[in-house]
């Protein structure tokens, strides 16, 4: 007869890891099972290669829809860690125990199908005329538990220590488990064996119906554990333990199982799918709640501290003393005051914190207002500094080698080895010097990474630097992008090639120019001659037939900046400079067209284009600009054509040097003549000034001619008129607009007496007294 015990436990609860090492120590089974998908068996045996860092996660996923991942992740005061080292250290047997992660992810690709054939159902049924009106949608059970294209670990059900927890009036669960269960003296089994009877109780107040999704998963999950418990007891085993989420534990007592066949009911024809499992590093700020994960924790480095603490057995080494002493240390570094005597207090106050809660003992709560009160004087700012630092923590975890890997994967694992440019959970900023092959090789594998999806780094602002030398990242590794790099082998077995074919592939499913041009600019950053050579074969062969003007003038900046910046990276960009020549000049030629009868949304879009083609042209002083300028002269010079573009040509034409102040008076002037609507005043006026405050700043007679036709503008459209305005110049700098303001307090006045402006200081002498009053200033009659 084998002997069976249960021990449930709370995921990621020191606590919980602490009791298990006990009971395991105690019992000594031959044969140890954990929750988790049987496909994590696989690696398991790797958990104790001296290269296998936690926090991990065993990651698993479709091999033929790599989006379809779940992570489990581990940290050191995971229960389930502590039993798998505890078993591999011991050479007894483990393995994992739960409905295998091949038909999870098949249900999952079946609901979804589902759930889109329903959505379709209804909208066809609401476009027949069907009356949907009461239908409500059910809210996910918990928003927590989902995250883009992957999953993570549990689904949501009552967290029965939690539950526990707050019944007897705890905000914390692992703080309930440390006064309830560690501090008794009393055998580990029994205290498994209690909780187990308090879980029931707690099960048997569920209300669910049958029916509900959680429900049927959870009975499909209980079904598979119970179906590998039973073929382990077969296999003759002395004793077995099997360590597991708390809920599930009254449902895994062989004493309470199920019939066979109701067990085999449940799990009979559910589809498979085939899958893939390895090891990736995982980040303590992802165990946290706030990334969320459902059955993450709050602090998982306090945690840590915890379970370090209960697992050295030292009674000289005080939890909470030792907690203040690694807060003192950190805002040490952070040049803040932390004095021993200080830290002496702060242990005396959480101690009496705790006795006037009635704990036994100080939580992090009394440690965080004891910290906060003596260390911080009272402000929560650097207590929130201590958050971050150490009691969520920045800890990423490391996987050896020898775990299975995809090919990109380790060409990625390579290449950062050889350019020194190791994952890190820490956000840093990296400035790159173009100019130094080390450093040009690192843009390009980050370059090469963005198009692919792995956003690793993100650009940032150089600072002050305008040459084309210089790049700064912002760099950051997050767990899921393990998922990214899986995804993306679909496209590749090296980063290069992966990008090459990725970027190929979009440029023949690509819509617009824009789009091409783009893909286009980062082929050139990644330094990707066949991805270059692939859009730039659609990118010729969309722009011959591209009858739009404004997708071609919106493709001139990125083909420009691909030409300019070519040299820097030593690419061969004399095809794209045959596109972009070409684009110019039919782009040109359709401008004044393409301008006429535009409405208020489309002229915005239009004059976006012509801003973007003209920074482009810009880069390039020895492109041809002839044609350029003379279509945007054609276009200042219609009445027809909206304001917004017509002013904005205005502008451009200015700049170059081919319009006078004068003749951008006269259009001023008529533009904003009574004879023009309001609204489309404002827009030329808007188009014309956007950019800087140079032209009013330096022109008085374009002041003048702008305040005139703001003090003119009838009261019945000034309300209309009077948002376009602001945003004109709300864009200008603050000293910009106080000159402004400056002139057009003189402007016409002759002088700056009061007697020429016509002020009565005698009727606002009242008013002047209540304001020095409200300054403090001495007012005088």
């Amino acid at each position: 007869m084998t002997d069976v015990h249960i021990l449930g436990i709370r995921h990621h609860g020191p606590g919980s890891a602490h009791s298990v090492a006990e009971a395991l120590a105690t019992l000594r089974p031959d044969l140890v099972l954990v929750e988790g998908p049987p496909e994590l068996d696989q690696v398991i045996p790797l958990v104790t290669d001296p290269d296998m860092v936690p926090p991990v996660a065993g990651l698993i996923y479709a091999a033929d829809e790599p989006r379809l991942a779940s992570f489990y992740p581990m940290a050191s005061f995971s229960p389930e860690w502590v039993a798998i080292r505890w078993a591999l250290a011991t050479g007894k047997a483990v393995r994992a125990i739960d409905l295998p992660a091949a038909h999870t992810f098949a249900l999952r690709v079946a609901d979804e199908r589902a759930l889109s054939a329903s959505a379709e159902d209804e909208l066809t049924a609401t476009a027949d005329g069907e009356d949907t009106s009461d239908v409500v949608e059910e809210p996910p059970a918990d928003p927590r538990q989902e995250v883009p294209h992957q999953t993570i670990r549990h689904p949501f059900r009552p967290d029965a220590i939690g539950m526990l927890a707050e019944a007897a009036g705890y905000s914390d669960a692992e703080r309930w488990w440390e006064d309830a269960v560690e501090h008794r003296n009393t055998d580990p089994v029994e205290r498994f064996e209690a909780l187990i009877d308090a879980i029931s109780e707690i099960r048997g107040m569920d209300r669910r119906p049958a029916d509900h999704p959680d429900v049927v998963e959870n009975n499909r999950r209980e079904a598979a554990m119970r179906r590998i418990l039973r073929a382990a007891m077969r296999e003759g085993h002395a004793r077995i333990v099997v360590v597991c989420g708390a809920y599930h534990a009254p449902a895994l007592v062989p004493a309470g199982f199920p019939s066979v066949s109701a067990d085999n009911k449940v799990l009979a024809g559910l589809p498979k799918t085939k899958v893939a499992v390895t090891w990736v590093p995982w980040t303590s700020n992802r165990l946290s709640l706030g990334s969320g994960y459902g059955a993450g924790v709050t602090a998982p480095g306090w945690y840590q501290h915890l379970f370090a603490h209960w697992m050295g057995n030292d009674p000289t080494r005080d939890v909470a003393t030792t907690w203040l002493v690694r807060v003192a240390h950190a805002l040490r570094k952070e040049n803040l005051d932390a004095s021993t005597a200080s830290v002496v207090e702060a242990s005396r106050m959480a101690s009496a914190l705790a006795a006037v809660r009635g704990r036994p003992s100080p939580g992090l709560p009394e440690l965080d207002d004891a910290a906060q009160t003596v260390l911080c004087d009272g402000s929560p700012l650097p207590l929130a500094l201590v958050h971050r630092e150490l009691t969520v923590g920045r800890e990423l975890g490391n996987v050896p080698d020898s775990v299975p890997t995809l090919p990109l994967a380790a060409d990625l694992a390579t290449i950062q080895r050889k350019l020194r440019m190791k994952p890190s959970a820490l956000e840093e900023v990296m400035v790159l010097d173009l100019r130094k092959p080390n450093h040009l090789a690192r843009s390009v594998l980050l370059h090469r990474l963005a198009l692919l999806g792995v956003d690793w780094g993100q650009p940032t602002d150089t600072g002050r630097t305008t040459g084309t030398f210089k790049e700064a990242w912002t760099l950051l590794w997050k767990p899921e992008l393990a998922v990214s790099v899986v995804e993306a082998s679909r496209y590749g077995t090296t980063v290069a090639s992966a990008a090459s074919t990725f970027v190929s592939e979009q440029a023949q499913a690509a819509e617009g120019l824009p789009v091409l041009g783009k893909l286009l600019e980062g082929c050139l950053l990644a330094e990707l001659p066949d991805g270059i050579a692939g859009v730039v074969s659609a990118l010729a062969e969309r722009t011959a037939l591209q009858q739009d003007v404004a997708p071609l003038l919106e493709t001139i900046a990125p083909l420009a900046r691909t030409c300019r910046y070519g040299n820097v990276r030593a690419v061969d960009v004399s095809n794209v400079r045959k596109i972009l020549d070409a684009t110019v000049v039919r782009a040109c030629v359709g401008l004044p067209t393409a301008c006429a009868g535009l409405d208020d949304d489309a002229a915005g879009a239009m004059r976006r284009a012509i801003d973007s083609a003209q920074d482009g042209l810009a880069l390039l002083p020895e492109l041809p600009s002839d044609d350029w300028h003379t279509a945007l002269a054609a276009v200042a010079r219609s009445d027809t054509i909206h304001g917004a573009v017509a002013g904005r040509a205005t502008r451009l034409l200015m700049d170059a040097g081919l319009v006078e102040g004068d003749d951008v008076a006269t259009r001023l002037s008529r533009r904003l003549s009574i004879a023009t609507p309001a609204p489309e005043a404002a827009a030329w006026l808007d188009g014309l000034l956007s950019g800087d405050a140079t032209l009013l700043i330096h022109d008085r007679r374009l002041l003048q001619i702008v305040d005139d036709w703001v003090e003119g503008v009838d009261d019945e459209v000034f309300e209309d008129v009077l948002p376009l305005v602001r945003r004109t110049f709300s864009a200008f700098s603050r000293p910009e607009r106080r000159e402004i303001g400056e002139q057009l307090s003189r402007v016409g006045s002759g002088g700056t007496t009061a007697e020429a402006i016509n002020m009565d200081l005698a009727g606002a002498g009242p008013a002047l007294q209540t304001m020095a009053r409200i300054l403090g200033w001495e007012a005088t009659a």
